[in-house]
């Protein structure tokens, strides 16, 4: 992003300066009033406080589109502590999951509360820039970790880059973490369902760097920041995988891809792809980038 140039098309043509925010409490402010547009992330409190002993406060909590806790940590240029500082909430979140759960039932209700996903709480740091120190710490880190840079552009342009993404737990092969995919295949329709779960798996995973999956019991999500498809268990002829890509941006073409915006379905995204072979997984590349590339 920091490459980007933007330039007004009205008139006559003049570039918009990038610029940081008057005060981090500027950014967390914007940030919290459109967290879900902004970060896919559900808003729950400010300014948490970790009690006496703790003797912090957490900038944002709040629960990402697959139920994972999260905390939000802002700076307004560059502060080598925000990782430190955010981590530093972190240990204190896992230890603390009842408040935590206590919190969502009481912003989001009892549904949301039980749903919390553990396996995965992460940290979104938001900040001004990073040195290639912080690049290389969070890849050091076994914990789910996202470097988000801001710019202003005008009065009325933000522009968020992910500069680092991390998923937690240890490395997994490419072959090692595409073998639960084959086996939930393979009681359903055989060979031929495992080698069409298995294509999805490699064309999603292999769009770019940065990609983590969340395992739900009703659906896997393949995510950047935000989720960018989400892919359901196979059926007997088909798999449906929902993307982030707008239903009217898209021509629809029934049996392959279907407007589902206000429907109720697993996962999120308001365009489902229907694959039945894997020549359809070459059809729907096109549309997994667009997802992909919206997520950043």
């Amino acid at each position: 992003m920091l490459g980007l140039r933007l330039f007004t098309m009205r008139g006559q043509v003049a570039e918009l300066t990038p610029r940081l925010a008057e005060a981090e409490a500027d950014v967390q402010g914007f940030v919290e009033m459109h967290m879900e547009a902004l970060l896919g992330i559900r808003f729950l409190a400010s300014e948490y406080s970790t009690g006496p002993v703790h003797g912090g406060r957490i900038d944002s909590l709040g629960l990402d589109e697959n139920g994972s806790p999260v905390i939000i940590e802002y700076k307004r240029g560059v502060d080598a502590g925000v990782i430190h500082q955010g981590l530093f909430y972190l240990s204190w979140l896992v230890d603390h999951r009842d408040e935590f759960e206590r919190l969502v039932r009481d912003r989001l209700g009892a549904t949301a509360a039980s749903q919390v996903l553990w396996s995965g709480p992460r940290l979104v740091c938001i900040a001004g820039g990073y040195t290639r120190y912080d690049v290389h710490a969070v890849r050091e880190h076994r914990r789910s970790i996202d470097l988000v840079r801001y710019r202003h552009f005008g009065s009325d342009l933000l522009a968020l880059e992910t500069v680092a993404s991390v998923s937690g737990g240890m490395p997994v092969s490419r072959r090692a973490r595409r073998k639960p995919v084959a086996q939930a295949a393979s009681g359903v329709q055989g060979a031929a369902m495992a080698e069409l779960a298995t294509a999805v798996d490699e064309a999603l995973l292999g769009l770019g760097d940065g990609v983590n999956r969340v395992e739900r019991k009703q659906y896997r999500a393949y995510q950047r920041l935000r989720n960018f498809a989400c892919v359901c268990p196979p059926q007997k002829t088909k798999l449906l995988v929902y993307l982030k890509v707008k239903p009217a941006n898209v021509s629809i073409t029934p049996g392959f891809t279907r407007d589902v915006a206000g429907l109720g379905h697993h996962g999120t995204g308001d365009l489902e792809v229907q694959l039945r072979t894997v020549r359809d997984v070459e059809r729907a590349r096109d549309l997994f980038r667009a997802s992909y590339d919206a997520a950043a």
